[in-house]
């Protein structure tokens, strides 16, 4: 139909720029098998069909992973060619057909600071750590075509994508097209700001990615962020982001695309730009789109690109209308919701003490920490007794008496790519350095400094401007190029600090220039974190407490363009060890193929209040002594010195089974206090949750959880779906999930099935410890019918005491791979569509 097809370009040229990528991957990868002409009419009919819950394919560019998540895909990988070998075909034809990048980055820990050989000290204890990783990986990248492996020290995963990985157009076999990237990194989204599409996904479906199949997406609405404006003086990029995060937070764009316009954008760098796009899981979007422009085409002039594969990228983008000019509002696509900042009223400001959306302006920094002392137990309060808030423990370190109370810094860490790719943040902590240390001030030797740029080219900038020794001076020597205290390789605090924070029950700080300070991630004694911007982080560590008004309080008395290189070590043959249980080969179990059946009398194994996070649920962090995970080691012989941390081990499934639900801050409302532990209903026990679900599993019993909104929130971890399948997890029944975790889910097999809007496990009278059953048909297909029960058992609580019987039937639908739990009335419970 002529007229039809007029009006599909009509709507072409107003589509937003981040969907015509979705678009013209569709109409270069139309197969009409993986790909059909009714999914390319779907994405150009945008404007109309964005409201229908329409699913799409999307075929990325490439893929990208960091260590501790790229080391079960190439795990799996290996298994898959054992496999192939087996069944008597060729092994090397395993191998990724999307391009694959693996960075590894977070491996490094703090466990050197304030001396000048930190950096090489750092490094070798984690070579020696993970020794038989790096051997793995380095066979891996050998062994497989297509795969290439970024080694040790040279930066952050999304930094080193920004400076050198990145294509922006790709040139392949005489044709260009735009890049696009999903990675095994929630915060993938950074490459975003240099107008390359891309998001986090779990490690289930890059690996399909790697093997040529496509992403299986809504499509998106796009909320347009207008940027109007100019920043004031003293507001950094981290401000305008932690501005900016609250405010979509609150907006709502979950599963949306955001993307970026206005005469604002122009004003910032691409480091700017990144900055926001980086912390896109925060506020909740899929990505956070800046276009390319002329801005982002002289940023790969700046870091080395080829000068003529640079000037064929504009002119691609020109040619297909790809090219932004944000002072150009004719440009401005139509959005499906359009938003405005003006960056003139940003104020300094800082996140916490729990979450990266609680902006809070540095102004009211001193108030609203003693107010969080006294609130209820919560995201915003510690409920410390009014009589307990001046508490000061006395201790001892190096030979010198000090105090701490709560509030006081413990650690300060310049960490992570949010603020470490951002010369003008970096530059702007050394320059307060270089005045502090001209006024005599320094940062009490207890407090933990340190300072992980994003690749060496920051050091470089630091030590050319002449600024690296002061920061030295205050103890912020660089300790590593890696993802380190931001996802808790903080490494550990003095013994004597420890102490006097348990000995006062402190509420004892860190403060971090990264993007995630849920609790317990970045140390198990700091309760109260705060993300800031470097030049705060100075700050609040020569101000020893986050109890400081600046305004009002001094913080003391007086008394050039470089290349981008990335080198690649030669990679040796690398065979399975059965010793040190770093990687090991998957069990049968772990590589079944799982699809959903009908769950019978299911067992509650944990019971969870709102913003769950896969922090609280996937393993992460050092490796407790008291742990399963510890005994498990240590019955191979290992001592609690080998534990190392769980990142290093995601690539044994026995240890990350054991490590799920591990978090020391976790809160089950089965038992009254945090920690990793669950009521083993059947004998009343109070057990570690991995010893419970093994009781359970044992006994042929399956198991859910019941959790509130935001449940899996945070980064991607695919362990944060593996480890509940492991434990027998068979769904999950809660408010609402975060994308990438929801999706994980499916992947395994778990249903996850939401709630209606203003339903929840109090409003239908579900205590956790009923016994569920839900019907699934063998064959699925979407909104189909499905009977679920629940029922209360005669059980032995921690009491002893019976509770009774009660039988409730209910009915509703079915969508395989979006689900809701709904309440449709007070006789059935069902599921439909989300």
């Amino acid at each position: 139909n002529p007229k039809q097809n007029k009006q599909l370009i009509l709507n072409d040229s107003r589509l937003p720029f981040s969907i015509r990528v979705l678009l013209e991957a569709a109409i270069r990868n139309c197969d009409e098998f993986l790909v059909k002409k009714g999914d390319v009419e779907n994405i150009l009919n945008w404007k109309v069909v964005q409201h229908k819950n329409v699913e799409v394919p999307f075929k990325p560019a490439r893929v990208i992973l960091q260590d501790f998540t790229g080391v079960p895909a190439v795990v799996d990988f290996a298994a898959m060619r054992d496999a192939v070998k087996k069944l008597g075909g060729d092994p090397e034809k395993i191998n990724p057909i999307c391009p694959a990048d693996l960075v590894i980055d977070h491996s490094i820990q703090v466990d050197f600071n304030r001396r000048s050989d930190s950096l090489q000290k750092n490094q070798d204890l984690e070579f020696e750590r993970n020794k038989e990783r790096f051997e793995f990986l380095k066979w891996g990248s050998q062994a497989f075509k297509n795969m290439r492996i970024i080694p040790p020290g040279s930066g952050i995963i999304h930094q080193v994508n920004l400076e050198y990985l990145a294509r922006v157009v790709m040139d392949q076999d005489g044709y260009y097209y735009p890049d696009s990237v999903v990675g095994t990194d929630s915060h993938t989204t950074m490459i975003d700001g240099l107008g390359v599409l891309g998001w986090g996904v779990g490690g289930i479906e890059a690996e399909a990615v790697m093997l040529g199949q496509p992403i299986s997406m809504v499509l998106p609405e796009v909320v347009g962020y207008k940027l109007l404006g100019t920043p004031q003086p003293l507001v950094t990029s981290t401000d305008i982001v932690l501005t900016i995060t609250k405010h979509l937070r609150q907006v709502g764009v979950v599963g949306k695309f955001v993307e970026f316009f206005g005469p604002g954008v122009a004003q910032l760098s691409i480091a700017d730009r990144a900055t926001i796009a980086n912390m896109c899981p925060e506020y909740g979007a899929t990505a956070a789109y800046f276009p390319v422009d002329d801005i982002s085409i002289g940023y790969l002039m700046q870091t080395g690109r080829d000068k003529e594969k640079v000037m064929c990228t504009k002119k691609y983008l020109e040619a297909v209308g790809m090219l932004r000019d944000f002072k150009n509002s004719s440009q401005d696509p139509d959005f499906t919701q359009v938003v405005e900042l003006d960056l003139h009223t940003v104020v300094p400001c800082c996140s916490g003490p729990k979450r990266p959306q609680d902006k809070v302006a540095v102004s009211d920094m001193k108030k609203d920490f003693e107010t969080c002392l006294g609130a209820k137990q919560g995201f915003k309060g510690f409920q410390i007794a009014p009589d307990r808030h001046k508490s000061v423990v006395k201790f001892n370190f190096e030979g010198c008496d000090f105090e701490l109370a709560h509030g006081s810094v413990v650690i300060a860490a310049i960490t992570s790519c949010t603020n470490t790719s951002n010369p003008s943040v970096m530059l702007g902590a050394g320059l307060l350095a270089k005045k502090a240390v001209e006024a005599g001030l320094t940062v009490k030797p207890y407090i933990k400094t340190s300072l992980s740029p994003g690749s060496g080219v920051v050091t470089y900038y630091l030590r050319e401007s002449g600024v690296m020794s002061y920061l030295s001076q205050l103890g912020f020597d660089v300790v590593g190029y890696g993802c380190m205290t931001c996802i808790g390789n903080s490494g550990p605090l003095p013994e004597s600090v420890v102490e006097a924070i348990t000995q006062g029950d402190l509420v004892a700080v860190g403060v971090l220039s990264g993007n995630r300070n849920f609790e317990g991630r970045v140390h198990p004694n700091t309760r109260a974190n705060y993300l800031a911007s470097p030049p705060l982080v100075i700050a609040y560590a020569i101000a020893g407490t986050i109890r400081i008004d600046f305004e009002k309080e001094p913080l003391g008395k007086t008394v050039s363009s470089e290349t981008f290189v990335v080198e690649l070590h030669q990679m040796t043959e690398y065979l399975w060890d059965t010793k040190h249980a770093i990687v090991k080969k998957p069990s049968k179990k772990t590589l079944a193929l799982q699809t959903p059946k009908t769950i019978e009398d299911a067992y509650v194994l944990l019971s969870f209040g709102d913003s769950v996070t896969t922090d609280h649920i996937s393993p992460a962090g050092n490796i407790a002594r008291n742990s399963p995970a510890a005994r498990y080691l240590t019955s191979r012989g290992l001592t609690p010195r080998e534990f190392n941390s769980y990142g290093s081990r995601r690539g044994n499934d026995a240890v990350m089974a054991r490590g799920t639900f591990a978090n020391i801050r976790l809160v089950n409302k089965f038992i009254d206090k945090q920690g990793p532990q669950t009521i083993h209903f059947p004998s009343g026990e109070t057990l570690d949750v991995f010893d419970a679900a093994e009781r359970y599993k044992q006994a042929g019993h399956s198991l859910i959880v019941l959790a509130g909104k935001e449940y899996g929130a945070g980064s991607s971890r695919d362990w944060a779906a593996k480890g509940p399948f492991l434990l027998g997890v068979k769904a999950v029944l809660a408010e609402s999930y975060e994308r990438i975790h929801r999706s994980n889910l499916v992947g395994m097999g778990v249903i996850p099935l939401q709630y209606l809007p203003g339903e929840d496990a109090g409003t239908l009278g579900l205590t956790g410890r009923e016994r569920y059953t839900i019907v699934i048909p063998e064959k699925l297909k979407p909104q189909m019918n499905v009977q679920i029960k629940s029922q209360m058992n005669i059980v032995h609580s921690s009491e002893n005491t019976q509770l009774g019987d009660s039988s409730v039937k209910h009915s509703g639908f079915i969508d395989f791979m979006h689900f809701s739990l709904c309440f449709c009335d007070s006789q059935t419970l069902g599921l439909r569509e989300r």
